[in-house]
């Protein structure tokens, strides 16, 4: 509930900046109106590097790998009692 409330309220505070932008002179109209699409086109933007970063620091586990290999190996004998052919061996 609480991250909902912060959401909700950065919301809000970027709403009041963008309507406060609207109704001054600071800006020129034109441009305060498509701030909106330039927040949405930046959060696009950090979102695809934040993937980027994870798939390029993606850890690798040593230890993970061993158990799949295992449950794998379980997988196959378990398949061969079973009379299933897996096709490899």
């Amino acid at each position: 509930m609480k991250h909902i409330v912060k959401i909700l309220c950065i919301l809000v505070a970027v709403a009041a900046f963008w309507i406060g932008l609207l109704q001054s002179a600071v800006v020129p109209r034109s441009q305060a109106l498509l701030l909106p699409v330039y927040l949405i086109i930046t959060l696009g933007c950090y979102g695809l590097l934040m993937v980027g970063i994870g798939l390029m620091r993606f850890p690798t586990c040593p230890q993970e790998a061993v158990l799949l290999q295992q449950d794998i190996i379980e997988a196959k004998d378990f398949l061969k009692q079973k009379g299933v052919d897996i096709g490899s061996d």
